[in-house]
């Protein structure tokens, strides 16, 4: 998109992959809520709002919360506005979203450790499997 045009919910759906009862939700809880409304009052979203829907989407998934993901979001805007912080507020914002890419890089390895126990017990269940068949098929051979 990119040319500042609004978009319905359904295009924002397609875009983000999100259910509309989901970005109802996220609006709901105050996450995301969209740039504006058409004369009919249906929701507009801008390319922003959907930026904002991405962020949400990529850290449910790494079980933070509401409440973490209205920190995070309120400190990219603080971050990203014109207005100026002073060196100290700007380094504790800074700070805290280190923290929060430090808690995204924790869960990662987390979840890394998960898939290699998954795909380690995916890998014992074909041997067992392998070795099932292989000591059965004499058997049928030979009609025992």
């Amino acid at each position: 998109m990119g040319d500042g045009a609004l978009m319905q919910i359904g295009e924002v759906a397609e875009r983000t992959g999100l259910s509309l009862r989901t970005i109802r939700y996220y609006e709901e809880v105050g996450l995301v809520v969209p740039s504006a409304r058409s004369q009919g009052g249906f929701r507009l979203y801008t390319d922003a709002d959907v930026d904002r829907l991405q962020v949400v989407k990529r850290m449910k998934p790494l079980e933070f919360t509401l409440e973490q993901m209205r920190d995070l979001l309120a400190i990219v805007d603080r971050l990203s506005t014109d207005v100026r912080q002073g060196r100290a507020e700007r380094e504790e914002l800074l700070d805290t979203l280190a923290g929060y890419r430090e808690a995204v890089h924790e869960r990662c390895a987390a979840l890394r450790a998960q898939l290699a126990t998954a795909e380690e017990f995916a890998a014992t269940l074909t041997s067992h499997i392998d070795a099932l068949r292989e000591s059965a098929a004499p058997r049928a051979a030979t009609g025992n």
